[in-house]
């Protein structure tokens, strides 16, 4: 794997980034309080959108291509419709019901959103309507990440209790819960199938998880590898999981073998963020040297 393409734009850290479905766009914010959605291919910017609040955490593209997503300190889901009829992107909606920072926030669809926070809940919200359907509450941390299952019936969170897990959407029930880790969990991810999922933690270990066996499968670490991980995904087929570390590297491993089988190295800061295309012809990772990388 090389980098093919390099994405030069934002002014400050990239703290987060997500793939369009079309397997061309994405969207990445950065504290340089822009929102930018990019065409990874040309490296053009289709969009650059000014935050009210520059202390941006997460961001997300909506399945339909039609809207991206941002929150962070400012505790708001700020909602943004990329199609409107005047050209320019506009707030299409701020959704403000948690009483800490927004982690995570991933679509279900142009009217639902799922968001994380660090007031220890999930919630799920009608995006027309701008309310909350329902909360999520059991985790005792700060919930950093979700990662919306294939059937979009369940998804699970991952937070600074040390624990995932895996909520009902319908019921709004956590239905399994997964120790393991050594604190706090930074990132998950559900495996293709959507029977297992990836976790990343400051514990710098990587770990796989089977809903269906409900225990840890398998662990990936290293004895030279010592700092947290921000970040992880799964290759197409599931064989492979990318990892991105404070140590400015993202590593990839056999999620079979459990063994390491590539270090990319590129970035000269922490990579604070990475996303596999859904075709899966392609890596993209964020850093705190404020550039995106295309890897493939």
């Amino acid at each position: 794997m090389k980098v093919r393409r390099t994405l030069k734009g934002h002014l400050a850290k990239i703290y987060a980034m997500h793939w369009a479905e079309d397997e061309r766009h994405l969207v990445s914010a950065s504290q340089d309080g822009k929102l930018i959605v990019w065409d990874a291919f040309s490296t053009n910017k289709i969009h650059a959108i000014p935050l009210r609040s520059s202390w941006v955490m997460t961001c997300a593209y909506a399945p339909s291509g039609n809207y991206v997503a941002c929150g962070g300190l400012d505790n708001l889901c700020s909602i943004y419709n990329l199609k409107t009829k005047e050209g320019a992107v506009k707030v299409a909606r701020e959704l403000s019901a948690h009483t800490g920072y927004l982690s995570c926030c991933r679509f279900i669809s142009d009217r639902q959103i799922l968001t994380s926070s660090g007031d220890m809940s999930c919630m799920l919200w009608d995006i027309d309507a701008g309310v909350k359907i329902m909360e999520f509450n059991d985790h005792t941390g700060d919930v950093m990440s979700l990662s919306l299952s294939p059937n979009k019936s369940i998804f699970v969170s991952g937070a600074c209790d040390a624990t995932a897990k895996v909520w009902d959407i319908r019921s709004g029930r956590c239905v399994q819960s997964f120790a393991g880790h050594e604190s706090d969990i930074n990132a998950v991810q559900f495996f293709p199938n959507g029977d297992a999922f990836g976790t990343g933690s400051d514990d710098a270990s990587c770990r796989l998880f089977d809903l269906r066996a409900d225990r840890e499968l398998n662990q990936y670490t290293h004895d030279n590898i010592l700092c947290g991980i921000t970040s992880v995904g799964f290759s197409y087929s599931g064989r492979l999981l990318f990892a991105g570390y404070d140590d400015f590297n993202c590593n990839v491993w056999d999620v079979l073998k459990g063994t390491r089988v590539a270090t990319l190295s590129s970035h000269d800061n922490r990579v604070s963020c990475l996303g596999v295309s859904s075709d899966g012809m392609a890596l993209a990772t964020g850093s705190w040297d404020s550039l995106l990388k295309i890897w493939a």
